[in-house]
Order: structure tokens, then sequence, then C-alpha cells
């Protein structure tokens, strides 16, 4: 009776044991399959991935040669704004003071009202006219007298 319960018992465990290996080599085929499948559509990704890098590669060296470009005309343009402010800064400069200096004269033929006394201004001191003059009843301290 021993002997027939080992073998029912072993035979049990046998067949469990072929349909977990059953089982696994379900899983190793569907497996291999999934990663040749994967392999077939990476290839191509990779390959188009390598263009894109290429094409992104040959975009920025062209967008490198265009900001050397800009560069160079930036301080072509610098040179030339100096170039010009030096020439013709300073002669324009003259010619507008002239023709201030021209209508301020005219203006004055035209209109002979007198102007008023200017004060003179020294450094450090002060004038004595300015001292006791008295503003709206009040001298030039603000203290009433």
């Amino acid at each position: 009776m021993a002997g027939i319960l080992v073998a029912v018992f072993w035979a049990i465990l046998v067949s469990f044991l072929a349909v977990v290996l059953v089982r696994l080599a379900q899983t190793l085929r569907a497996t291999t399959k999934l990663v040749a499948d994967v392999t077939e559509q990476a290839v191509p990704l990779l390959a188009d991935a390598s263009a894109t890098v290429r094409s992104a590669q040959t975009q920025l060296d062209k967008v490198d040669a265009i900001a050397t470009d800009v560069q160079e005309v930036t301080s072509n343009a610098s040179a030339l704004s100096t170039t010009v402010a030096s020439t013709f800064g300073g002669p324009l400069v003259k010619v507008a003071a002239f023709g201030y200096g021209v209508r301020r004269a005219i203006g004055r033929r035209a209109d002979p009202s007198p102007e008023p006394a200017r004060r003179a201004v020294v450094v450090g001191r002060t004038v004595p006219s300015a001292r006791g003059r008295k503003r709206n009843g009040r001298n030039s301290r603000g203290s009433k007298d």
C-alpha cells in the first residue's frame, strides 16, 4: 500500500512539474516573439533618430554661420555709427548752435524789451546784495521782521 501511495504522489508531482514546464515554455516563446518584434521596430526607429540628429546638426551649423555673420554685421554697424558720429557730429552741433544764436539775435532785434539784470555768482561766496533782500515780507533766512 505504501508503494502505491508513493507512486501516486510521484505521478502527481511529475504531472505538476510537467504543467509548470509547459507554461514556462509558452512564456519563453512569447518573450522571444516580443523581443523579435521590438528589434524589428527599434532598428527603423534608430535609423530615423540618427537621420534626425544629422539633420539637426546641419541646421545648427547653418544657424552658427548666420550668428557669426550677424555678429560681423553688428560690429560693422557699430564702427559705421562711430565714424558717422565723429565725422558729422561736431559740425552738426556747431551748425545747430549757430542757428540758435542767429534766431536769438533776430528775436532780440524784433523785441527790444530790456532783459532783466543777471546776478553774478561767485563760487564759495555770497553776493552782498542778496544778503539783505526781502521776499514777500521775509528776509533771505525766512524769519519775519
